[in-house]
């Protein structure tokens, strides 16, 4: 069966890394940085440089869900796939 998680490598700051995200979290992620003109490695930089503690793809991880439920209200307003629901449902 194949791990819904999935290694990605991506540049931060001229160094590569890798972090392992679920392609839903990975997608919204490229949603958020497209919404603010941002590159993802841009993005992930920003996310690195903020977090307190835990690993990078955890810290990004938290970074969506923060910014859906922010956008949302409510962590109610994500569906299942990680990304904001149509106001009034599905």
């Amino acid at each position: 069966m194949k791990s819904p998680v999935v290694k990605r490598s991506i540049v931060i700051a001229g160094h590569k890394t890798s972090v392992s995200l679920e392609d839903d979290f990975w997608d919204a992620l490229k949603e958020i940085a497209a919404r603010r003109n941002a590159t993802l490695s841009d993005m992930v930089a920003t996310i690195d440089a903020k977090r307190n503690h835990g690993n990078l793809s955890s810290a990004i991880r938290l970074f969506v869900l923060d910014h859906f439920r922010s956008v949302g209200g409510s962590a109610s307003n994500l569906t299942a796939g990680g990304r904001a629901a149509a106001p009034g449902g599905c």
